[in-house]
């Protein structure tokens, strides 16, 4: 073979080897990068994002965006180099993201827990902030607790004696006080229908001292809303905890007169408790560019992420700082009047 064709030869084999490899073989790393946004007072597939049926809703305008990050997975090498070098994708080890202890579809299920108990707390957050009341409901009765006889799951409990409760720590309270051993009347609604039975209270298993004096019921219950319309949130294929903050804002839209938005483009993220305590999120410069680019001027930033969002925030995009549902509503009233609110 000719010197000359052996030495080109020689000299290719290492750029289509690497060639093979770049395009082949996956490297352990994912892309985040914007994801899609959705406005929570639109609709998608012809349903509302946020579904209010049973009572009349104030009209609205405008926009409430949830934001998402988008995630790559199976990246080649020169996939991950060239999302890299865009500027809008960002390389984080694929382990942060997909534990090797778990496979995919077990973390896209707790994503989808999570989304859905993000989902119930917005809901449980919006209406505590609307002042709307709230019931005790049976979720679990110890077989042989003192209740047995009496409550079954799915029971609102409203009194005990003649104080009203509308919360699980009322009820635990007001059942302590009564004492063990003393009898009281439990006043709870079952299948629409007000009922009121007599209840022995026992002592809590295991319980000494003074605490073997305070009532025991032996019941496991959770707070709901007391309401006589329903609340539905339509949006398939979202995982995480991120969307509540929105959600939240889009129900107590819809709940109340005026527009919280003022009728502009508003876009957000934070996680939300039934309290309203506003948390951090992952991903802010994904979201801060999602939004910029779906048209948004104004974001609400979790207050523990307004160092990192403040690095990142794209030119014309007014960053927000949240620590409450309630501080949200105010901050954005502000604006509407033409004040200031508390930024980043």
């Amino acid at each position: 073979m000719n010197r000359r064709i052996v030495t080109l030869l020689a000299a290719l084999a290492p750029v289509v080897a690497l060639g093979v490899l770049g395009t082949t073989v996956n490297v352990p790393f994912v892309a985040l990068g914007p994801g899609p946004t959705f406005n929570t007072l639109g609709e998608v597939d012809d349903k509302p994002v946020v579904d209010i049926e049973g009572i009349a809703v104030d009209p609205t305008s405008g926009n409430l965006n949830m934001t998402t990050v988008a995630v790559r997975d199976k990246l080649s090498l020169f996939d991950a180099l060239g999302l890299w070098a865009s500027g809008r994708q960002g390389l984080v080890p694929r382990e942060e993201v997909y534990p090797p202890q778990k496979s995919k579809d077990e973390v896209q299920q707790e994503n989808s827990a999570q989304f859905a108990k993000s989902e119930n707390s917005a809901e449980l957050a919006a209406l505590r902030y609307l002042g709307k009341p709230f019931a005790v409901r049976i979720e679990t009765v110890s077989p042989d607790g003192v209740a047995s006889s009496v409550l079954r799951e799915g029971d609102l409990v409203l009194r005990v004696g003649d104080t009203p409760v509308d919360t699980v720590q009322g009820l635990q309270q007001t059942v302590a006080q009564a004492g063990a051993g003393s009898t009281v009347d439990l006043t709870f609604m079952r299948d629409g229908v007000e009922i009121t039975a007599p209840v022995t209270l026992g002592a809590r298993p295991g319980a000494e001292g003074d605490d073997a004096k305070r009532g025991y019921l032996g019941v496991g219950a959770q707070e709901v809303p007391n309401v006589p319309f329903t609340i539905d949130f339509n949006l398939a294929d979202v995982g995480g905890p991120s969307a509540g903050l929105m959600f939240s804002l889009a129900v107590v839209d819809k709940l109340s007169s005026g527009e919280i938005n003022g009728g502009k483009f508003v876009a957000g993220t934070g996680t939300i408790d039934p309290e309203g305590d506003v948390g951090p999120i992952g991903g802010i410069p994904y979201k801060l560019t999602a939004a910029s680019e779906a048209g948004a001027t104004t974001f609400l930033v979790p207050a523990k992420n307004c160092d990192e969002a403040r690095a990142n925030a794209p030119e014309g995009l007014a960053l927000v700082k949240v620590e409450t549902l309630g501080g949200a509503v105010d901050a954005l009233a502000a604006i509407n009047a033409g004040g200031t609110a508390p930024s980043c």
